[in-house]
């Protein structure tokens, strides 16, 4: 979809980028035979030099470079570009509020591998881990993960980042990521009503008491996170497929679900709701 897309460039939005595919101006390969077509010279040739300069990104496998230009609701047009450099991520805290409060997991997923860094044992290795991708998916990643990631180690991760709270907004879906998975139909199974305000007391028991049977919830219900948004991002994808001409051609299976390495202890669930009647 990448290459069909046009409103990276300035001063064409939706209605225009429709105007260029009915006119026959389908992606960025046609740009230089598109004289006859009905469309001003002097579009085209904005147009063309545009093309040039987006090809010299997409060759250079530079996917900041269209982050940078479209709209962070568009931001599923270049997903499939750059999908083998992907990476789903995920953390989970000590409390909701970034300052005073420190990472306790992270899970990552690229489609194939799944790899989970724990506070106290292996966390610093995500450090280096990330820089293996240069595109990242998130749900509420720009106003939370990203930001407390930086903070937590002093870095800049300056992938190329999909929000897929603002595509699924774009979509007609809020609410939170339990919402989203709900509306379209993902099913948490045993781990469902737990969300991220649970995850910090499963982090509190596992400090209290070291069980590690805590700590396996915990990295099974981040570890789902991660892996429910690859088919959050394809599902978002295809439905935002169908407002263009490509959805018969462009349209992506949906993954199938790895088998996460963790199964949470539905004992320890029940007992901490009981604890704690308001979560």
């Amino acid at each position: 979809m990448l290459i069909n897309t046009f409103i990276h460039i300035p001063g064409v939005g939706a209605v225009t980028e429709k105007r260029l595919w009915s006119a026959g101006l389908l992606d960025w390969h046609q740009v230089d035979s598109a004289g006859s077509r009905d469309i001003p010279a002097k579009s085209l040739m904005r147009i063309a030099a545009c093309m040039a300069e987006s090809c010299e990104h997409l060759d250079k496998n530079n996917p900041a470079y269209f982050a940078d230009h479209l709209p962070a609701g568009e931001h599923w047009r270049f997903f499939p570009q750059f999908r083998k450099t992907t990476a789903f991520i995920d953390i989970e805290t000590t409390g909701m509020e970034m300052f005073g409060s420190e990472i306790t997991t992270i899970a990552l997923y690229d489609g194939e591998s799944i790899r989970y860094y724990v506070q106290g044992q292996n966390l610093d290795a995500f450090m280096d881990d990330i820089e293996k991708y240069n595109v990242i998916v998130t749900y509420n990643g720009k106003t939370f993960d990203v930001p407390f990631i930086e903070k937590y180690f002093r870095i800049r991760l300056n992938h190329a980042h999909i929000d897929l709270r603002y595509v699924l907004k774009s979509l007609g879906f809020s609410g939170g990521l339990k919402l989203c998975e709900k509306a379209l139909g993902l099913d948490r199974g045993d781990l469902d009503g737990v969300d991220g305000f649970f995850a910090v007391l499963l982090w509190r028991e596992f400090e209290q008491t070291g069980n590690i049977k805590v700590l396996e919830t915990l990295l099974a219900y981040n570890i789902e996170d991660v892996v429910n948004l690859e088919t959050l991002m394809v599902t978002a994808y295809n439905m935002k497929l169908k407002d263009t001409p490509f959805s018969r051609t462009h349209a992506l299976p949906l993954p199938e679900m790895p088998d996460i390495p963790f199964k949470p202890d539905l004992s320890i669930i029940e007992r901490l709701r009981q604890k704690f009647p308001f979560f």
